[in-house]
């Protein structure tokens, strides 16, 4: 009790800061409009009539999309009860309501009055929490209320573990309050019984973001971009890349342009936000560039920057080398999707920093999928990759390795139905 009143404490001192970030202005950014609101629990009521509600919490972009199959498949097993999704920003709101058949709302910040008023407008039946939010006024609020809690896709690397080792005041007694944790892996789970977690709490059922279906227009897109951008031009796809990166990975397609000349980059910023200040960073090194969406039939340029969301497997179906981003900038990020390139039988190239993926990365490692560089042999490895691909004979392999991963969903759903009777 005291941890966590000390917990709320800091929270309180620390709120305008965080908030400042939350609602500042960027290009690209969604507004909140009059909805922000909602973040201190005046929720509007739900439009849906008197059903049961399926609580699904997905922060932002990246959750709402690993969760979009488990979401649209529980929409449709589920047509007597209302889903109800909640994001923290709005690039997550915008990409979630592009779901149909949902509800969305924002999700209150981790203050009990503000989370007691939302639980008052929603009484939702069961609480889904995509991946590690763990905060810990919002789960005691939703126990206290007897809102069974379960963690889906959570992950927990040795680093976050060590962190929340640190706090174990606090966590402790949330880790108590959460029903059941369905982990990525094996070592995600056994993460989470060190932390804490019941050994009977905590099952592995694999990743979410694994369980990958290629949508049906994303080769045909594909094809038509690189058609654009030219049949005979070498094409570097760097994907889902944060502030720090795209300078590493413009100096290094700069070099590897000396070896082939021909070689063309698409750039994709993870954060929609980061795109006119990547745009600018692409100007400032004499590169002509042009915005996927400010496209023209006519592609002479050196940079293609992908700046709309959701349409990475196009990007990487124009490719024919994929470089992950999230990888280069310490242990700040850890990665990202691995097996999305894959499924696009696309050869991947990582940096160093891949521990929130470690298991899929050292798979894809043994199956010559992926390749980890540092920095400073990025721009030789680029040119050895796209001189002697290997994805011709290597693709078989990579099928199966991913049919082998395609169950997560079927998984999630079968231990969560407990909870939805």
């Amino acid at each position: 009790m005291l941890a966590r009143w000390l917990y709320t404490l800091v929270l309180f001192l620390l709120s305008p800061v965080l908030l400042w970030g939350l609602y500042r202005k960027r290009s690209n950014k969604p507004s909140f409009n009059q909805r922000w609101v909602e973040h201190f629990g005046f929720t509007p009521q739900l439009f849906g009539s008197k059903r049961p509600v399926i609580w699904i919490h997905a922060v932002s972009v990246g959750e709402v999309l690993a969760a979009k199959r488990l979401i649209a498949d529980l929409v449709k097993k589920y047509p007597e009860k209302l889903v109800l999704v909640t994001t923290t920003t709005s690039t997550g709101a915008e990409q979630a309501q592009k779901i149909e058949g949902i509800e969305h709302r924002y999700m209150p910040i981790d203050f009990s009055w503000c989370v007691k008023n939302f639980l008052k407008v929603v009484d939702p039946q069961v609480l889904l929490i995509i991946e590690t939010e763990l905060w810990p006024n919002t789960i005691n609020a939703v126990a206290r209320a007897k809102v069974p809690i379960v963690l889906v896709n959570g992950r927990l690397s040795e680093k976050s573990l060590n962190n929340y080792q640190k706090i174990q005041p606090l966590i402790r007694p949330l880790l108590k309050q959460i029903d059941l944790v369905l982990t990525v892996g094996e070592r995600d789970k056994h993460r989470f019984e060190k932390l804490g977690i019941a050994t009977d709490k905590a099952l592995s059922t694999g990743n979410l973001k694994y369980d990958v279906r290629v949508p049906e227009h994303a080769q045909r897109n594909g094809a038509e971009l690189k058609r654009l951008l030219g049949e005979d031009r070498k094409v570097l796809v760097a994907a889902s890349t944060h502030q720090g990166e795209d300078e590493i990975v413009l100096k290094a397609f700069m070099q590897a342009r000396q070896s082939i000349p021909e070689l063309l980059l698409i750039l994709v910023p993870r954060h929609p936000e980061r795109f006119d200040d990547v745009a600018a960073l692409i100007s400032s090194n004499n590169l002509k560039y042009v915005r996927r969406t400010q496209q023209e039939n006519e592609l002479d340029l050196d940079v293609y920057l992908a700046d709309t969301i959701g349409e990475m497997f196009t990007f990487m179906f124009a490719a024919d080398l994929v470089l992950m981003g999230g990888s280069f900038i310490g242990d700040k990020v850890g990665g990202h999707n691995y097996i999305e390139p894959l499924a696009a039988s696309k050869p991947c190239l990582t940096g160093p920093s891949y521990y929130n993926f470690q298991e899929i990365a050292e798979d894809l490692i043994e199956l010559n999928a992926l390749t980890v560089v540092s920095e400073d042999n990025l721009s030789d490895t680029i040119v050895t990759q796209l001189l002697a691909p290997t994805v011709q004979t290597l693709t078989p392999n990579w099928a199966a390795y991913i049919d082998s991963k395609a169950s997560s969903i079927d998984k999630t759903k079968a231990y969560i139905t407990r909870y939805l009777q």
